[in-house]
């Protein structure tokens, strides 16, 4: 059994050196007790090919692991936006690296990096790049994200950034009636609809205060809208809908992906999961893992901020 162990630890870390991951990545993968399923990688198109041309729209998102999701949002705005601007070779590039070594480690599925699809660019000759990201808010990330491609500002002949999903007040309508029309079937009396946003430390966290605002003056007064990581929290949720006369919890994740929070933090089994206390608080819960990238008006909107992006270009 040493033996064994021995062979696939340097299997391992050979795989790893391969990727460009760290003996400490790869025994973080390999401790990883991943026993669900989350779909078949090879479906998955990871937009990593050379022979861009001169015009390239990167597109730019935290990223997922759980392959059928991932296809089903991140890779349905890459191709709502492959259809719409099909002068540009459409990329994709994940800020998250260790979504980036998971992947590659359990699926062989190779995804870049910012630095590598950048870099890939530049090796291409493009000389038009246009960069979308699919970050809900300005907050880290986006921010992150912008100081590095200013470090890329020369190797381009013209560069464009567009802008996060929630933007401008019209952005949160927009957002606000996909939600609404995404969970009508559940509407009733007896029902309240609880979204479930990551929430961050950065200041931009008022993008959810501001979002429950807009559904309350849309009308939408069964919605409520809650963080993982910030506030506002899971009890403060409950305690809105504890506030109403509601007998059924409808749980969705407000984020672009439903990934690990989702299928985890928000429909797990666990005592601490979104489900389990609702659950615990005597509501009949339904949980509709579906991120905002599947729906057709998020797909759009991206669309428009991609547009505005190449249009500050001419």
């Amino acid at each position: 059994m040493k033996k064994l162990f021995t062979v696939l630890l340097v299997c391992a870390l050979a795989a790893s050196l391969f990727a460009g991951l760290t003996p400490l990545h790869t025994q973080a993968l390999a401790e990883d007790d991943e026993n669900y399923e989350t779909g078949d990688a090879s479906l998955d198109n990871p937009r990593n090919q050379d022979e861009i041309g001169e015009k390239e729209l990167l597109v730019v998102s935290f990223g997922t692991s759980y392959n059928d999701n991932r296809r089903l949002t991140i890779g349905a705005i890459e191709n709502a936006l492959e259809v719409a601007f099909p002068d540009f070779s459409v990329r994709r590039a994940f800020t998250s690296q260790i979504i980036i070594d998971h992947v590659f480690q359990r699926d062989g599925e190779v995804i870049d990096n910012v630095t590598q699809a950048l870099d890939r660019a530049v090796e291409n000759g493009v000389k038009t790049l246009v960069v979308q990201p699919t970050h809900l808010m300005s907050g880290y990330e986006y921010n992150d994200l912008a100081d590095e491609l200013a470090e890329y500002a020369d190797a381009f002949e013209s560069i464009a950034m567009g802008v996060p999903l929630l933007d401008t007040d019209d952005d949160f309508a927009t957002v606000a009636d996909a939600l609404a029309k995404a969970t009508e079937a559940y509407n009733d009396d007896e029902t309240a609809i609880c979204l479930m946003g990551h929430g961050t430390e950065a200041e931009s966290n008022k993008v959810y205060a501001k979002m429950q605002t807009v559904m309350d003056k849309a009308g939408h007064n069964n919605i409520f809208i809650g963080t993982v990581e910030s506030t506002p929290s899971v009890e403060d949720v409950l305690a809105m809908v504890q506030a109403g006369n509601y007998k059924k919890v409808v749980l969705r994740p407000m984020m672009i992906v439903a990934g690990d929070h989702a299928n985890n933090d928000m429909a797990g089994d666990e005592p601490d999961s979104w489900k389990s206390i609702f659950e615990a608080a005597g509501y009949e819960v339904t949980c509709v893992v579906e991120g905002l990238g599947s729906l057709g008006e998020i797909q759009s909107l991206i669309v428009q901020h991609a547009q505005a992006a190449v249009d500050s270009l001419q």
